[in-house]
């Protein structure tokens, strides 16, 4: 269903498009949030998935399954919002410092869950990516390669260096 609703939002169809979108929000949502690690932003980069998605159908050409090429769109859209986020702190921390205070009522494993997931945002971006798409969205590494771009053997290295890097900065197993 969702090739003949992408042969027609190619060609222009918005009736089209609109399901596509309508179909695929939520999918694109959780994984905005996964990758931000927080609602608002997940719904900020969701909506500019949507945006881009308008100028960017017409430029699918079926070489990928388009949930995957929808996800790689999403990826992104999130590294981008990440990337808008770290200037406007900069920018934030030029004129006041700022304390990052978590809320209250958090259980010790929530807190060792939060502390590992922001972790995970903060390594370099290809070890986050790889670690995301293999551990928060479940995906094999050779699935986790398509949408990367790259070998499979790349992932797996992305991951072991990962795991490496967070053992260090959590002082413990991680991952």
């Amino acid at each position: 269903m969702d090739a003949e609703l992408v042969d027609k939002a190619v060609s222009g169809d918005r009736r089209a498009f609109g399901q596509l979108v309508e179909r695929h929000y939520d999918f694109v949502h959780a994984v905005a949030w996964r990758w931000s690690g927080n609602a608002a932003d997940a719904e900020d980069i969701a909506q500019d998935v949507c945006v881009r998605l308008g100028s960017a159908i017409r430029g699918f050409r079926g070489t990928s399954r388009f949930r995957t090429w929808l996800y790689t769109l999403t990826l992104n859209a999130a590294r981008d919002h990440k990337r808008r986020q770290m200037r406007d702190t900069c920018r934030m921390q030029a004129y006041a410092s700022e304390q990052a205070v978590l809320g209250g009522g958090q259980t010790g494993e929530d807190e060792h869950q939060e502390a590992l997931w922001t972790a995970v945002r903060a390594l370099p971006e290809k070890q986050c990516d790889a670690v995301l798409l293999v551990y928060a969205e479940g995906m094999s590494h050779a699935a986790a390669a398509d949408v990367l771009g790259c070998s499979e053997a790349t992932v797996s290295w992305h991951v072991h260096e990962a795991r490496k890097r967070l053992k260090t900065l959590l002082g413990k197993e991680a991952v």
